[in-house]
């Protein structure tokens, strides 16, 4: 079956771990058969899949696993525990300054997605809060940030605005490191499309719970898209992303998921809604919805690049961070879109370009035409 179908057996018994219905009868087989566990903790915590490991692990008994490894994971849960009552008391903090402010926000990923699609704070990992608003409203956004303790590490506004912007989201960090949010206005840059529109999110907002506080998230269709395009815009490198999205079609198979795909293509992003199907597919076995069958079966494209991105994770590979400059363009669909796209950051100044460069702020606008010639000289460099 497609979870344990060749290569790592730590990895595959990760899958099995991580589907939407953990496989406790054929993971205790992959235990008894010998599992290199120091492996298996690596690759659990490079694809951020330790609370479902736990999980499984714990209602197993810790069956042949050594005291070792019990023992970290175990202080992991703990240390987990801990964090996402951090992160989801900031949220809640976050939410009623935003609301003070009369800021309209939408929290997504991080604690708002472990409560609306896993219904626990602790049964998905994560490290930080991420908050949509709208991008007029953004400067005073970031006003109730730093007046809650939050600092950006990317420059002060200007230089945000100079360097950043095409990024459309800001990373902001409390002093102490105990707590980060990234701040966006979009859910995407501005040299790729996204199979979710921004301004859709707005329309169709769901409530969670935190203490005392409703604070809206994004669920339902626009939930599905956005797992999709968060996934391929990461080239879904991380099981954790696999297994978000695997859970929202075993959950969510009343969805109407011709219209979601029809939104993405859209978009420029069909692809991806189906890239997301044939990856829970592959690697945990979970089928597309049946509106989506035939179409993930006749895609050559998306076919081939499941397979290719599942068989690195099952050959052990640790998710790497390197080239990925312009790794999100697999969002488009189409190549035109992503020539224009890659065209689009050759000429977007980026802090790289001012760190090899410094030149006054009256100057930022050079960047715009300096930037490819570094950026050529850097590749015949790297070439020569």
């Amino acid at each position: 079956m497609p979870g344990v179908r060749t290569g790592n057996a730590e990895f595959n018994l990760l899958c099995l771990a991580a589907w939407p219905k953990p496989d406790l009868a054929r993971i205790r087989d992959l235990l008894r058969a010998g599992i290199d566990f120091p492996s298996l903790a690596r690759l659990a915590e490079g694809h951020g899949v330790r609370p479902q490991l736990f999980q499984s692990l714990n209602d197993l008994a810790w069956e042949t696993v050594p005291q070792l490894e019990r023992s970290s994971l175990e202080l992991f849960r703990q240390r987990h525990l801990v964090r996402t009552l951090t992160l989801s008391s900031e949220l809640r903090r976050a939410a009623a300054a935003f609301d003070d402010k009369a800021i309209p926000f939408a929290a997504f990923k991080g604690p708002a997605l472990a409560i609306a699609l896993y219904g626990d704070l602790a049964l998905r990992e994560y490290n930080d809060i991420d908050v949509l608003v709208p991008e007029d409203r953004l400067d005073e956004a970031e006003d109730v940030l730093a007046f809650l303790g939050y600092r950006s590490a990317q420059g002060d506004r200007a230089f945000r605005r100079a360097f950043l912007a095409h990024l459309r989201q800001h990373a902001f960090a409390r002093a102490d490191g105990e707590a980060a949010i990234d701040l966006h206005w979009a859910l995407s840059g501005t040299h790729v499309p996204f199979p979710l529109k921004t301004a859709d999110v707005w329309n169709e907002l769901s409530r969670i719970t935190i203490g005392d506080r409703d604070i809206p998230t994004v669920a339902g269709a626009n939930l599905a898209l956005l797992l999709a395009g968060h996934g391929t815009k990461e080239v879904w490198k991380l099981l954790k992303w696999v297994g978000d999205f695997a859970l929202m079609i075993d959950r969510h198979r009343d969805l109407d998921w011709s219209e979601v795909h029809r939104r993405a293509l859209s978009q420029g992003c069909g692809d991806a809604v189906l890239l997301g199907c044939a990856m829970t597919q592959e690697l945990l076995d979970v089928a597309p919805p049946g509106a989506l069958v035939a179409l993930v079966a006749q895609s050559e494209r998306v076919r081939a690049r499941a397979l290719s991105l599942a068989g690195r994770m099952r050959a052990g590979h640790l998710p790497s961070s390197e080239g990925e400059n312009f790794v999100d363009l697999g969002l488009c669909d189409h190549r035109v879109d992503r020539i224009k796209g890659a065209l689009s950051l050759a000429f977007t100044p980026t802090p790289g370009d001012y760190a090899a460069l410094k030149l006054p702020q009256a100057l930022w606008g050079a960047y715009y035409a300096t930037r490819p010639f570094r950026l050529a000289f850097k590749a015949i460099a790297g070439n020569g």
